[in-house]
């Protein structure tokens, strides 16, 4: 059964406080279905200029949001979570940057094709997702035959989907996943221990505050990044 927020006619409902205390910080934070207002339209009208365009599904506390857009200024970056007091505290963050080339977002990762047009993203960073370990919660985990259609559909040709797990089961399932929609994406890198085959990559470059602990812990991280193959 396809999650409920992929469909179109999908309503976000909560009572949460925090949703309220975002709105303190609209200037560059837009909530529940706000950012589908812009669909094909986040260059033209909300960063009003042209650049590349990318989106982290599970910003977190923002480790890599914040470092990926002080090295790219003349990139546009959309973060995205759901979290509702982790995107408080992250938007306090953001608010005292003096640059202003991202946006974020408190929605749902599933719903990316009612917020980005098709080809409008120039890649989507996804990093460190809950794994959702339980066999009867597994139906919850993102990387699936309908979220990996909506991301293809939104990555422009030759885009980049960037994909890393510190989860042993769940990167099994994510090579199972991506296989079953080989017509869709070219696996051009995929690693079972991510910071010791490939050390230079960009992925290798950037640490998460996740991915921190568990390189203490001395987990391996999991990688792969696939290119649209439109």
């Amino acid at each position: 059964m396809v999650d409920y927020s992929f469909k179109e006619d999908f309503k976000y409902k909560h009572e949460n406080p925090y949703h309220d205390k975002l709105g303190e910080f609209s200037d560059f934070v837009l909530r529940d279905h706000e950012a589908e207002a812009f669909k094909g339209l986040w260059n033209k009208d909300v960063f009003k200029r042209e650049g590349q365009l990318f989106l982290e599904i599970g910003t977190g506390a923002g480790h890599f949001m914040i470092d990926y857009c002080i090295d790219h200024p003349e990139q546009h970056f959309i973060g995205l979570d759901y979290r509702f007091k982790r995107s408080f505290h992250l938007a306090k963050k953001l608010s005292a940057l003096e640059f202003k080339n991202f946006r974020y977002l408190r929605a749902k990762g599933e719903r990316i094709e009612y917020m980005f047009d098709e080809n409008e993203l120039d890649g989507i960073f996804y990093f460190f997702p809950d794994p959702w370990p339980k066999t009867k919660h597994n139906k919850k985990r993102l990387i699936q035959e309908t979220f990996l259609k909506s991301a293809y559909k939104t990555i422009k040709p030759g885009g980049i989907f960037y994909i890393k797990t510190d989860h042993d089961d769940y990167a099994e399932w994510m090579d199972r996943e991506i296989k079953k929609q080989s017509d869709l994406f070219e696996v051009i890198l995929e690693s079972p221990d991510l910071r010791s085959e490939y050390p230079d990559h960009l992925l290798a470059k950037y640490t998460t505050g996740f991915e921190k602990i568990f390189l203490e812990q001395g987990i391996q991280i999991k990688a792969f990044v696939l290119r649209s193959k439109k």
